[in-house]
């Protein structure tokens, strides 16, 4: 099993957070997805402690709230001591509907609108992590008429490759994201953003990619960052207060994805950065880092009902499922790999057939996997577990094909509850006119 909340009960059903996933499919329908509170907040952890561990009492882990937005997640990550990063209003009205305390939110999006920005600072945002001068003069002009002077970080591109999928890589000079270091331009914004009346230049943010396993593109930024901050210190004489490394690590798919110990990893970053401040005579900023993927990735899993099997001699097989890619269209958006089982019978002795698991939209592309290979007796009634679907699967779902979108049903302490409810067909067209 790729995740420690997996197990197998003695009639031979796949277990979730110890509780049996074909009487939650029975009691909830599919498609389904479950979400395992416990490992959720033991991730949080993980990064509250290390970081605290290995930065110091000021350091921060911001919860990525893009890998999965919803009322429960803000209350748990708010009682397990984090703070969150939003990309939207709807994101940051979710945390505040729930009191979480949004000075510890720090709002992203590489165009924030006028509307967006007036809406956060009358909401109380901590911080803006702005992208560009625009929206520099934007967050000025309307903290200038709201009184407010702004806390924000600067986002930079540091101009790494970080080995990863292209669509998430974000790190790279030509990103569509932050001013890159190598052209000048993060030197030109952070020093006019030292000069506007209404905004406080708390730092710098960085963000290189995702679904990282090891701590080297973090040395390789947090190296250039570094050096950014001693320039603009012995050029200017800004002190840089607060350095955002971003997020990036990664999740496990598939048995053959390598382990990580991200506690180990975040020491050696943490080592690393020190050693490397003392040579350049500065001080470490409080260290502020965004886990999203790593914290609900493998805290979730998704259900579905198996209808079609259709098999088509000497090409491929399909196995249909009553999802797809209005649920998950992270296969469809990039080749993304899952683990696929039966989870009505996952002591079958024959798992020969290979046959690829598809969704139920009106698109040739809506495929969950390739490859899969289940037991060849496979048939309509079965229950298909698409596993580590905790992360960018219900914050990315759509009601393409008017699907309604599925519920989340929470575990904690082997007892099941609705964190977001099913949608009904009457929800799909409730703001039509």
């Amino acid at each position: 099993m790729i995740c420690k909340n997996l197990s197998v009960n003695s009639e031979g059903h796949l277990c979730f957070a110890g509780v049996d996933t074909v009487s939650l499919v029975k009691k909830h329908g599919t498609p389904l997805y479950l979400m395992d509170e416990e490992r959720i907040r033991e991730c949080c952890r993980v990064y509250v402690d290390a970081m605290r561990d290995a930065f110091g009492e000021d350091a921060l882990p911001l919860y990525a709230s893009k890998a999965a937005s919803f009322k429960q997640m803000y209350r748990i990550i708010n009682e397990e001591g984090m703070g969150t990063d939003l990309v939207s209003s709807g994101e940051l009205y979710t945390a505040a509907s729930v009191g979480f305390p949004l000075k510890k939110a720090y709002f992203h999006s590489n165009n924030k609108t006028d509307a967006d920005i007036a809406y956060a600072i009358d909401s109380g945002v901590g911080y803006f992590v702005v992208d560009n001068v625009e929206e520099l003069d934007s967050i000025d002009a309307i903290a200038k008429g709201k009184g407010v002077k702004q806390k924000i970080l600067l986002r930079l591109t540091p101009g790494i490759d970080p080995h990863t999928y292209e669509a998430v890589a974000t790190g790279k000079v030509d990103s569509k994201f932050g001013s890159a270091i190598e052209t000048g331009q993060a030197e030109q914004i952070a020093k006019y953003a030292c000069e506007l009346e209404n905004i406080k230049l708390c730092g710098f943010h960085c963000h290189v990619g995702s679904q990282v396993f090891d701590s080297d593109v973090f040395l390789r930024a947090s190296e250039i960052m570094l050096d950014f901050i001693a320039l603009m210190q012995k050029k200017y004489g800004f002190i840089t207060l607060e350095l955002d490394l971003g997020g990036g690590y990664g999740a496990r798919y598939l048995e053959s994805d390598p382990k990580i110990d991200i506690a180990a990893n975040i020491h050696e970053v943490a080592s690393h950065m020190k050693a490397y401040c003392q040579r350049l005579g500065i001080s470490l900023p409080a260290i502020r880092m965004e886990p999203g993927r790593s914290i609900v990735a493998d805290a979730g899993m998704t259900l579905y009902t198996a209808g079609t099997v259709k098999r088509i001699p000497g090409y491929k097989n399909y196995v249909s499922v009553d999802g797809g890619m209005a649920d998950n269209p992270r296969y469809a958006l990039y080749k993304s790999s899952y683990t696929v089982c039966l989870a009505n019978r996952m002591t079958s002795t024959s798992p020969t057939f290979s046959c690829t698991i598809a969704g139920r939209c009106c698109e040739s592309g809506d495929l969950i996997q390739e490859n899969v290979t289940l037991p060849a007796d496979i048939t309509r009634g079965d229950v298909i577990a698409v596993l580590t679907t905790g992360a960018y699967n219900y914050s990315m779902s759509s009601n393409y094909n008017r699907l309604p979108k599925p519920p989340v049903v929470m575990i904690k302490d082997g007892e099941d509850y609705i964190a977001v409810k099913r949608e009904s067909l009457a929800d799909v067209c409730k703001n039509d006119i």
